[in-house]
């Protein structure tokens, strides 16, 4: 690899929240392919420690982190344990989530207000443990995980999860505003759909919701291409990375015209189109073999 490819990971030392599965396993993996040194936290302790082993197996050096982004003293342990294990953290990667599913009205206050606390607040949480050490050293790289969902309309059977996502996109936005003529750079990893077991522990609300997807324009995608098209971003100097760049075409329409765009989503969904995302030969094939 060059030197240009490896950037800004080689030697870099990066904690992910919530890098033990789906993307942020991948990410991790990616990461330390380039360079980094990992500390892997994840409420899974068991499956965060055989990421790290994975990467340590493969000539990498790594550590797997209990933690629950909900609580703020577990966040700090994390943080002190990794600083304890690498060093000084230059990357943080904030990558917890959480999906429901259902009709607004029959998603309790609660369920709410646990995805704004998850997806959102607990961002938030982690960012406010080392961001101050970032701006004090004038280097570092915060980023957030978000949503196709948070950028353009379509997710009405999970209304609380887009707008939890809305509100990572809009804080990674003005925390690079703020933070980036300070030394410390800001990135939102976007994606569209992406083959993840997310779903798996996901709640339905209502019975026989359809799960409404961002159309198809877009593509499912394989975690792997989407920790390598977050890190080319990054290498790049990108703050707004989309996993496949059509959602910033979604959302040039979307701008023309909004009223007109959402009417048209109206009118897509009412006519039976539920905005499945194409599926590519190459994953149809890993789907029907995980059957």
């Amino acid at each position: 690899m060059t030197s240009t490819h490896q950037a800004p990971f080689a030697g870099a030392n990066a904690l992910i929240f919530g890098g033990a599965k789906g993307i942020g396993r991948c990410v991790s993996l990616e990461w330390a392919k380039r360079g980094a040194r990992l500390a892997v936290a994840d409420i899974d302790e068991a499956a965060a420690k055989a990421t790290a082993e994975e990467i340590v197996a493969a000539g990498g050096k790594a550590v797997g982190i209990a933690a629950n982004i909900m609580n703020e003293a577990s966040i700090a342990a994390a943080v002190a344990s990794a600083e304890a294990a690498l060093g000084e953290i230059d990357i943080l990667m904030n990558n917890v989530g959480g999906m429901l599913n259902g009709h607004p009205e029959d998603i309790p206050m609660k369920e709410w207000q646990r995805i704004v606390e998850l997806n959102y607040l607990g961002s938030a949480r982690a960012s406010l443990v080392l961001l101050p050490k970032f701006l004090a050293r004038g280097s570092g790289h915060i980023v957030n995980t978000a949503s196709f969902a948070g950028l353009y309309p379509y997710a009405a059977s999970r209304v609380p999860y887009a707008a939890s996502k809305a509100a990572v996109i809009s804080m990674s936005q003005n925390l690079a505003v703020y933070c980036e003529p300070q030394g410390v750079r800001v990135s939102c990893l976007m994606p569209g759909p992406v083959m993840t077991g997310v779903m798996d522990s996901m709640t339905s609300w209502t019975e026989d919701c359809p799960m409404r997807g961002p159309g198809k324009e877009t593509s499912l995608m394989l975690p792997e291409e989407v920790a390598v098209v977050l890190s080319d971003g990054m290498r790049d100097g990108r703050i707004l990375i989309p996993s496949d760049p059509v959602a910033f075409d979604i959302v040039k329409r979307w701008a023309e015209n909004p009223d007109a765009f959402i009417r048209a989503k109206i009118a897509e969904f009412a006519g039976g189109d539920r905005g499945n995302p194409v599926i590519p030969d190459a994953v149809k094939a890993l789907i029907g073999g995980a059957k």
